[in-house]
């Protein structure tokens, strides 16, 4: 069985980006495209009799929403199978349920939440954090989203924290047929003066990350770089040459609280590209 990738609508400029992105990502796998709007509104509005007597028109608002983003995709690509479903759910929770049959799932970079100073709407956030699958928030300048840059970036965390992620790199940057660059960023401890080993240790752990996926991939060209100075930074400066920018999370147990580290956040925020966030297996 072939796993949609999964977008979530919502009939803001941002979700609408998300979807022309999101077209052109499932061409390149192969993948149909299901367009989920969830809100809890549908819920209570559905019992609720309608001025006029006819017991469907509450649905309006929420079928136009999934029809106008059909309507979208199947005009940017006539061979993607797009298919769409209306949740009485929080946008968040939706797409979060959703991650459990999804090969990825798709958001735009701003949701409905009126704090507007806010740089990521709380849905992309949220789903970022709490999802089982990889998440995209679809969010940057022309040019990344277009992919003309032609490459991906990925930022190598921790040992053992990206083995699905650089998969999911790797993966990535075969279907596109683009350059990987696989960054690895060291700094040196304010108490050390020294500095000795910690560049050759980030390289050597950078070396041993790639080995596996550069011999499954072979067609990828990869562009292993060691950078001095926070990772946050040198990944979000990175991301203008970039069409996609890759991290791995290793999701935290606490019940409370979000699950992110502050590389994530920082490129969630911040970045000039998409950001897929793809959490590590257990």
């Amino acid at each position: 069985m072939t796993l949609p990738l999964v977008v979530g609508v919502d009939g803001l400029d941002s979700s609408l980006r998300a979807v022309d992105w999101a077209v052109d990502e499932a061409a390149r796998h192969g993948l149909p495209l299901k367009l989920l709007y969830g809100s809890l509104w549908e819920r209570y509005e559905g019992g609720m009799p309608s001025p006029s007597g006819d017991r469907h028109s509450e649905q309006v608002p929420a079928e136009h929403v999934v029809g106008s983003a059909a309507e979208r995709a199947e005009h940017r690509d006539p061979d993607v199978k797009v298919t769409t479903e209306i949740l009485p759910q929080e946008g968040a929770d939706a797409l979060v349920r959703a991650a459990g049959y999804a090969f990825a799932v798709v958001t735009g970079a701003r949701g409905r939440s009126p704090f507007t100073a806010m740089l990521l709407g709380s849905v992309g956030l949220a789903v970022a954090a709490r999802a089982s699958c990889p998440v995209i928030v679809v969010r940057g300048d022309r040019a990344g989203l277009a992919g003309e840059h032609e490459r991906i970036l990925f930022g190598l965390g921790e040992d053992g924290t990206a083995t699905r992620a650089l998969e999911f790199a790797y993966r990535e940057a075969d279907t596109r047929g683009c350059g990987l660059d696989v960054v690895r960023t060291w700094r040196r401890p304010v108490h050390d003066r020294s500095g000795a080993g910690y560049e050759e240790r980030a390289a050597g752990l950078l070396a041993a990350s790639v080995e596996a996926p550069s011999a499954e991939f072979p067609r990828v060209r990869t562009y292993p770089a060691v950078v001095e100075g926070p990772a946050a930074k040198v990944l979000v400066d990175r991301s203008a040459a970039a069409d996609l920018v890759i991290v791995g999370a290793r999701h935290r147990t606490e019940r409370f609280g979000l699950q992110l580290g502050r590389v994530g956040h920082a490129l969630l925020h911040h970045a000039e590209c998409p950001v897929a966030v793809v959490p590590e297996r257990s």
